[in-house]
């Protein structure tokens, strides 16, 4: 589908993710040491992956800290859960942090609002997708989306200031606004 505009959303939530995942990690790479050494079988496996997960952890923290680039913990969450499923308790535990490891690249991009001339669609998984007659107002100013549904929900969020695909913000507003009249 072609969109008549885009508009990026700024995810407020990837800095949240990150102190959760490199905490999960950091625990769970202290778990595993901790099991290595007071196990009587000492299982090379909980040895590796406790000094490969707690390195790659602290590596993601320094370059968080230093704030490098953006980080990912994908990886990192991937190899922790195949390590949980070696451990003599909650192998379960290898299944979440699968998931987890799977999703966080979805969980952390921005959220992305195609405007097309029949509908409204939400780049999330799954994909959302609304009707123009879904909303009462839709008003970018300043940066700020603001769109009121008609059940009265109203979702405002800073948007990503793209330099080279900006149009004007009284362009797009008057787009709205011919789209709400025509529904």
């Amino acid at each position: 589908m072609i969109y008549e505009y885009v508009v990026t959303l700024k995810n407020q939530q990837r800095a949240a993710i990150d102190r959760f995942s490199s905490l999960v990690c950091g625990v769970s790479a202290l778990l595993f040491l901790y099991t290595y050494i007071t196990s009587a079988e000492r299982p090379l496996l909980l040895l590796l992956g406790g000094i490969v997960v707690a390195a790659l952890t602290t590596w993601n923290i320094i370059q968080l800290l230093n704030k490098k680039w953006r980080i990912r913990y994908n990886y990192v969450l991937m190899i922790t859960g195949l390590v949980w499923a070696g451990m003599p308790f909650y192998p379960w535990l290898s299944i979440v942090l699968l998931v987890m490891g799977l999703f966080e690249q979805q969980a952390k991009k921005d959220l992305e609002i195609g405007f097309s001339n029949n509908e409204i669609v939400f780049n999330t998984l799954p994909r959302k997708k609304y009707s123009w007659s879904a909303f009462t107002n839709i008003v970018l100013k300043d940066n700020l989306l603001t769109m009121d549904f008609t059940n009265n929900r109203l979702l405002q969020r800073e948007t990503i200031d793209d330099e080279e695909d900006d149009c004007e913000e009284d362009e797009f507003n008057d787009y709205c606004r011919q789209q709400l009249k025509a529904e």
